[in-house]
């Protein structure tokens, strides 16, 4: 007997509801309390890639096969979780500096590859798009510690924001 693999189906409409209701409770939180709840959730990400991290080199006895890039990233994240594990309180700055480094380098780059893209036929659209990406990531790159204080609101509007879109959602799929 042959088994017939079937997409997966559309989650229920109330685990969407679910989802809203608790993205809408994280959000307030952020926006009440943001250095309790960027403390706390940077403490999630430090237990998360030090759980990962130890996987990504147990799985390596299970599938050898890279390696040497699981043995990597299992190192990294085990450092990354134990770093931020002993110092929670400076953790959550440092990682949203992190990001917003990463963030501001990433806006510069797709910004030039955009703007190419623009000069090379892609219209007007694209050049604008690419300026705006680049202006993004350059005032992101002067602004690593104001960008990153502020983080914590900004996670909590765009939570907030996606949590009643999806309670919008669990209701419309009712």
């Amino acid at each position: 007997m042959v088994a017939h693999l079937q997409p997966p189906s559309d989650p229920p409409w109330w685990l969407i509801l679910i989802e809203g209701i608790a993205l809408i409770i994280i959000g307030a939180l952020f926006l009440i309390n943001p250095a309790k709840t960027a403390v706390i959730a940077t403490m999630v990400l430090g237990i998360y890639w030090l759980v990962s991290g130890v996987l990504s080199i147990v799985s390596i006895f299970i599938d050898s096969s890279a390696w040497g890039w699981k043995l990597l990233v299992g190192a990294l994240g085990i450092i990354a979780g134990i770093i931020i594990l002993q110092h929670p309180l400076w953790s959550p700055a440092v990682v949203g500096a992190t990001l917003i480094i990463i963030l501001g380098i990433q806006g510069i780059l797709m910004g030039i590859m955009q703007l190419i893209m623009a000069l090379q036929g892609g219209g007007w659209g694209l050049a604008i798009i690419g300026v705006i990406s680049l202006v993004i990531g350059v005032i992101l790159l002067f602004n690593v510690w104001i960008a990153a204080v502020s983080l914590p609101w900004v996670i909590g509007i765009f939570a907030i924001i996606g949590g009643i879109l999806a309670v919008i959602e669990a209701f419309r799929e009712r």
